[in-house]
């Protein structure tokens, strides 16, 4: 019995350590990425040889183990150097499109996003009470979360100028007599 759990103990210590060992050769991140890995997202501070240690957005530090982390989907956001900022907002059907369109440009229109991708918006669908529109701009992974919430607070400013009325999910009843 006492063999038979040291040799299970023994097992999550060689398929961590095994793994620790393939993360630091296959590289599929690095310290300081901000990556995405067994639900878990955050900047990766250490790459042990068991563990990889992650400091999230508010400021956890979490202990993964690397045989989880090899067995994960593990996305990086850092890696290609750009992200883009999807950001959908809905406006009334009285709205005119070109102008809701207009704003959303002027909107996405910062000077830290990239100028080699243009400000793209469009008509994304009809909903039931409101068109929904898509505004995407690419930025520099490491300013992705300034220009994201610089973007959206520029959206209600101008829809607020221009007159563009943004719409919520709302019912009407009608009680017949």
């Amino acid at each position: 019995v006492l063999t038979l759990a040291i040799s299970l103990s023994v097992q999550d210590l060689l398929t961590n350590l095994v793994s620790g060992f393939t993360l630091l050769y296959t590289k599929p991140f690095v310290a300081n990425d901000f990556v995405e890995i067994a639900g878990q997202s955050g900047t990766v501070k250490e790459i042990g040889l068991t563990y990889t240690k992650l400091q999230t957005p508010d400021n956890k530090l979490v202990s993964i183990p690397n045989g989880a982390v090899t067995s994960a989907q593990i996305v990086n956001y850092t890696v290609q150097g750009t992200r883009r900022i999807d950001i959908t907002v809905s406006a009334s059907y009285e709205t005119p499109v070109q102008l809701v369109l207009e704003a959303l440009r002027e909107a996405g229109s910062l000077p830290t996003i990239l100028e080699s991708e243009p400000v793209f918006a469009a008509v994304n669908s009809y909903g039931d009470s409101a068109i929904n529109y898509v505004l995407r701009v690419w930025t520099t992974a490491d300013r992705y979360w300034d220009n994201y919430f610089a973007i959206t607070e520029n959206v209600k400013k101008l829809f607020d100028e221009k007159g563009v009325a943004m719409t919520y999910p709302h019912l009407n009843v009608h009680l017949d007599q």
